[in-house]
């Protein structure tokens, strides 16, 4: 069977190391994707399509998580796909949360990033969500990147973020705990699993269970 890459992009913060658990048998083949500096004031789309040149196969599966799920939607704009899959993430602009909604139209978010950094506790409930505190220390090592000026760059490209449609033919993947993308605000299509914002790293075996199966029918 001719082989099906999958490549994985973690969420804002977030290393490819988050993807650790999952373990795809053939003919699937994982690929890591991390964060790259991005240029000042730099369009969000403009990013993905410099990411998009790392996609080094043709037809790949692209897989995003949260922030991540939002790029390689937009990545799908610049290369041909596979298919395409988000996890803990949002389809369009409507399915953010009520706070990101209206830190766009305060600029509020602008304020946060630096505080984020120098406190490892704020940074990890916007990137796993609420109920992680007891794995604090787990957690730590999947957080790579604070650099301010990504996260700047980062939580600005998310709350302006502009899609209204959601693409076609793409796979969302959603834990019902979610506490930064809430499910109530997550329209159909997707598929609800248990879990929070940390879905991928707690529900593994969910994911290496069904996600191969769901694959392979596209």
């Amino acid at each position: 069977m001719e082989r099906i890459p999958v490549y994985c992009m973690p969420g804002m913060a977030a290393s490819p190391k988050i993807f650790e658990f999952l373990d795809f048998p053939k003919p699937f083949e994982i690929h890591f994707l991390s964060w790259i500096p991005p240029k000042p004031s730099e369009p969000l789309s403009s990013y993905a399509q410099r990411m998009s040149q790392r996609v080094v196969h043709e037809k790949a599966v692209l897989l995003g998580v949260s922030f991540g799920g939002v790029l390689v939607q937009e990545m799908t704009k610049h290369i041909p796909t596979r298919t395409t899959v988000i996890v803990s993430s949002i389809k369009t602009k409507d399915e953010l949360s009520f706070p990101m909604k209206m830190a766009k139209k305060t600029n509020a978010h602008k304020l946060l990033p630096t505080q984020w950094i120098d406190n490892l506790d704020h940074l990890t409930l916007f990137a796993f969500g609420k109920g992680i505190k007891k794995r604090l220390e787990l957690y730590q090592r999947y957080l790579s990147e604070r650099n301010p000026a990504y996260l700047n760059w980062a939580i600005d490209a998310l709350v302006h973020w502009d899609q209204t449609e959601s693409p076609k033919d793409i796979i969302h993947i959603h834990g019902a705990s979610d506490t930064v993308f809430p499910i109530k605000n997550i329209s159909n299509p997707y598929i609800k699993i248990k879990g929070g914002h940390a879905a991928i790293i707690t529900q593994s075996k969910w994911f290496n269970e069904e996600l191969p199966k769901l694959l392979l029918k596209k």
